[in-house]
């Protein structure tokens, strides 16, 4: 067995895709195909079942994933070392961060840290809150960036800046102009963030604390995995939303969207570590860059 095949493993088993693996460890497909293969017949065990034409993990597949990413978090922690010790001329940062954080945030901290340090790879998984929390754990990302609640024992949590979030319509809403009650926020009808989103969470924790609603108490039409999305929604003028001003921002300034008079709590940017792993001489460097 060996880190190339359990590499191209692990990405088959997130994928379930041979094609989607081959693209994203830019290999041919034959080769992921013959990987898969050989690692099976080595050890005389199926890890896949081919079904149709998809293919699912079974229950040795499922056994086998965790082992097999805590063996690369070890082999990624130990060329760290090794990348240490070439003192930052080379190495790979695996950055895991949640849609506003890496939009609006990280983009000027990553340009400036890759202008210091050009022998360094950075790389840049976006998903939601609870995304960039599983790839922390799971040891497929060095360093974490979210704008949600994290509740995880094995991750360290810190503050690293933060934002202000508030609620949007068309302009011509019937609620824009106005402060508003809380009878006009249970009747509005909403666009939201998806499942896991740190601007939903925020958003409930707001209306919670200012109005005693939670998101249950709301309309909430349309659930859509993007702020960009979620404020294209808005064009169709029924609907209210709420995002970070740094998302807003520019549509506010084209007219396209109104921010209503509802004041919310400000909202922290949180930097993630796991705690049991080791800051590489690239990571403290880059959390460096990223607070100045």
């Amino acid at each position: 067995m060996t880190l190339e095949q359990l590499r191209i493993f692990v990405a088959v088993a997130e994928t379930l895709n041979m094609r989607a693996a081959a693209e994203r460890l830019h290999l041919t497909q034959p080769a992921v195909s013959a990987a898969i293969a050989a690692l099976e017949e080595r050890h005389a065990t199926r890890l896949f079942d081919r079904v149709g034409r998809g293919l699912e993990l079974n229950d040795a597949g499922r056994a086998f994933l965790p082992e097999a990413r805590a063996v690369l978090a070890q082999a990624a922690d130990a060329l760290g070392v090794l990348d240490d010790l070439a003192g930052l001329k080379r190495g790979d940062l695996r950055i895991a961060a949640s849609q506003t954080v890496a939009t609006y945030w990280l983009p000027r901290r990553m340009a400036a840290f890759a202008a210091a340090h050009p022998g360094v790879t950075l790389h840049l998984e976006v998903g939601n809150t609870a995304q960039a929390v599983a790839a922390l754990l799971a040891g497929a990302a060095d360093l974490g960036f979210v704008e949600g609640g994290v509740d995880e024992d094995l991750l360290a949590v810190d503050r690293i800046g933060g934002d202000r979030l508030a609620l949007y319509a068309a302009p011509e809403h019937p609620l824009a102009g106005r402060p508003l009650a809380r009878e006009d926020i249970a009747a509005a009808c909403w666009v939201l963030r998806e499942q896991g989103s740190g601007t939903r969470n925020h958003l409930e924790h707001s209306l919670h604390a200012r109005f005693g609603l939670t998101l249950a108490d709301l309309d909430v039409r349309l659930e859509l995995p993007s702020n960009g999305a979620v404020l294209e929604a808005l064009g169709a003028g029924g609907l209210v939303t709420a995002v970070s001003d740094l998302a807003a921002g520019p549509r506010v300034a084209a007219g396209l969207v109104r921010e209503l008079d509802c004041a919310l709590v400000e909202r922290d940017f949180l930097l993630l570590r796991h705690r049991a792993r080791r800051v590489s001489r690239a990571a403290q460097a880059f959390l460096d860059t990223a607070r100045d």
